[in-house]
């Protein structure tokens, strides 16, 4: 369960907004230098991947897990530059945006623009559909058929939501943006100048390593980054108390700062995911950089507490998956029956 602060001690979410967005600007110099070390380690895991086929398999296998790592932390770059937060000009976030779309398979100027809408209605019982992980509240999942409510199950079982899903997320959907039909060009170009890239890219390491060695070298990288990245997004809105309501009664600050969860990890795990897990500040301004998340932390204690979740406490939020909206949480098919 996540912990929660309560009573008179309680941050109030637009003045937090307003003390904090002195972080908002980023170090040129510290952007490139997470941007280098990040792509190159990266890459040179991936080199070591390749070398590893001629020592043994498993070994392969073993090195994906921090290559994924780094995969992951290329996306949160790309996350960043979405939001305008890891360079000062518009043009140099996009830019470098676009081109880190085509190593973590994610047209830059669709995701980003599915992206704002999450920010934008986050916590939204009336505005769910874009850029969420889709959730039914108790009175939804009972007024479905079985056949409906099969259907939500499935998409709610871990094998599904962290397993085949973001693989067929990533590897499949985002090819193209059929959910911004009405979007106008920009989409689609994203979307399908993104594509011939990746063939481009895909073609010429095929053409160095050999197709055979490509997959067993990529695929596993992939698959595991799919998942963790799910994963991370997932654990940000989903936990028992974080907050949903109806547009009468919804605020965006208010369902920044207690919608969104801070996901308390380790520090190596909190440096490979580029700090994602303070989730609670991002969401209040989204515009800070991801490596001033910290300070922000650090010199706004009352933050510290407010959506805690542990590294040991996030694997409970899986058995939550409908929103009670007279008990005000989160809740278990279990605990539907019951209600």
């Amino acid at each position: 369960m996540a912990k929660t602060v309560s009573g008179p001690s309680r941050p109030n979410p637009k003045a937090l907004a307003q003390a904090i967005a002195q972080y908002r600007q980023p170090s040129r110099l510290r952007s490139i230098f997470e941007l280098v070390i990040t792509l190159g380690a990266f890459v040179l895991l991936w080199v070591a991947m390749w070398a590893s086929l001629h020592v043994g398999y498993w070994l392969t296998l073993l090195l994906a897990v921090p290559a994924a790592g780094f995969l992951v932390r290329v996306f949160l770059i790309q996350h960043d530059c979405g939001h305008g937060a890891f360079f000062r000009r518009h043009a140099i976030n996009a830019w470098v945006g676009r081109v880190l779309g085509v190593v973590t398979l994610t047209p830059f100027d669709v995701w980003q623009r599915a992206h704002a809408l999450h920010h934008a209605t986050t916590g939204n019982l009336d505005r769910r559909g874009v850029g969420d992980i889709d959730i039914l509240t108790v009175r939804e999942y009972r007024a479905r058929s079985w056949l409906g409510r099969l259907a939500y199950r499935t998409y709610r079982h871990p094998a599904v939501m962290f397993g085949v899903g973001p693989t067929f997320l990533f590897v499949l959907k985002q090819r193209l943006p059929f959910g911004m039909m009405r979007e106008g060009w920009r989409p689609w170009i994203s979307a399908l100048a993104t594509n011939a890239a990746i063939a481009g890219v895909v073609a010429g390491m095929m053409a160095l390593v050999g197709p055979g060695h490509f997959l067993m070298i990529h695929m596993p990288v992939m698959v595991l980054a799919a998942s963790m990245g799910v994963w991370l997004f997932y654990v940000q809105h989903q936990f028992e108390d974080t907050l949903w309501a109806r547009s009468s009664g919804w605020t965006l600050q208010e369902a920044a700062l207690y919608g969104s969860s801070h996901y308390d990890l380790p520090r190596v795990l909190r440096w490979f995911t580029a700090n994602i897990g303070m989730h609670h500040i991002h969401h209040l301004c989204s515009r800070i950089p991801y490596y001033r998340l910290p300070q922000v932390l650090r010199d706004r204690p009352e933050l510290n507490d407010v959506g805690r979740i542990t590294l040991g406490q996030s694997f409970g939020t899986v058995r939550l998956t409908l929103w009670d909206e007279t008990r005000q949480r989160l809740i278990s098919f279990r605990e539907a029956r019951t209600a």
